[in-house]
C-alpha cells in the first residue's frame, strides 16, 4: 500500500465534528498532527484560521500540497477513498445512500443548530440567557434523536450498528451527536435503539480514544 501524506487537524476538544474525524481516522489507521484552535478563545474567528477556513468552523484537515479541507463528512468521504478498509460505506448502492441519509440526519439536519454560531447569535442577537440556550439544546438534540430512533428501530438494515454488523459513517456521525450530548449533560430519554449502539461503537477502540474528554484541552484532560 502506497504511503499515506502526513496530516495536520485544526482541532478543538468539544467539537462534534472534530471527533467525527478523529474517529475515522483511527478505524482507517491513518495518523494525523492535531493543532488546537480554542473555540471558547475565538481563535476560530482570528485571521490566521480564517486564511483555513473564511467559514470559522472546526475542523480543518491539512493534506500536503493541497488546500486545507473542511466539513467533516466531506473529510469522512476523501478518508473513505484514500484508505477504502476498512470501508465506511457499504458496498451495494442503496446501502451506502441509506447510509449517508441517517449520518445527514445527524450531522446536517440536528449538529448545526447546536453549534457556537447560533448560540453567539441566539444570545447576542435574540435575548437569549443560558436558561434559554440549554431548553433551546435539549429540543433539538431531541428531535433529532428521536427521528433517527424511529427510523433505525423500524428498519431490518439496522443491526448492530446503524447499517448491519460494522460501524459506518452513520455511526461515527450518530456517536458525534452522543458525546456532545454528554458535555453538556443532556439526556434524551427512550431511544433504546441509540442506546444500544452508542454500547457497540464504544467498544470500538477508535470511538473510545476519540472522546471529547480525553483530548488535549477538555476539564479532565488538563
Amino acid at each position: 500500500m502506497a504511503s499515506t501524506p502526513a496530516f495536520e487537524l485544526y482541532s478543538f476538544w468539544r467539537t462534534s465534528a472534530t471527533y467525527r474525524v478523529r474517529v475515522a481516522l483511527g478505524l482507517k489507521g491513518l495518523a494525523a498532527q492535531e493543532r488546537f484552535v480554542n473555540v471558547d478563545a475565538g481563535e476560530h474567528r482570528a485571521e490566521p484560521f480564517l486564511k483555513i477556513n473564511p467559514m470559522a468552523a472546526i475542523p480543518a484537515l491539512a493534506v500536503p500540497g493541497h488546500a486545507p479541507l473542511t466539513q467533516s463528512l466531506s473529510i469522512l468521504e476523501f478518508l473513505e477513498e484514500l484508505q477504502p478498509q476498512p470501508p465506511l460505506l457499504p458496498a451495494e448502492i442503496y446501502a451506502r445512500a441509506r447510509v449517508r441519509s441517517i449520518a445527514q440526519m445527524l450531522a446536517a439536519d440536528t449538529h448545526p443548530l447546536i453549534t457556537p454560531r447560533v448560540k453567539k447569535q441566539l444570545m447576542g442577537a435574540h435575548g437569549f440567557d443560558d436558561a434559554a440556550w440549554r431548553a433551546w439544546q435539549t429540543h433539538w438534540f431531541g428531535t433529532g434523536l428521536r427521528a433517527v430512533e424511529q427510523r433505525l428501530a423500524a428498519d431490518p438494515d439496522t443491526g448492530r450498528f446503524c447499517h448491519g454488523d460494522v460501524p459506518t459513517l452513520a455511526d461515527i456521525c450518530l456517536a458525534s451527536i452522543i458525546v456532545v450530548m454528554r458535555v453538556f449533560k443532556i439526556e434524551v430519554a427512550d431511544t433504546p435503539t441509540i442506546d444500544r449502539i452508542m454500547a457497540a461503537c464504544e467498544a470500538v477502540e477508535a470511538f473510545r480514544k476519540a472522546d471529547p474528554m480525553q483530548q488535549a484541552g477538555a476539564p479532565l484532560a488538563q
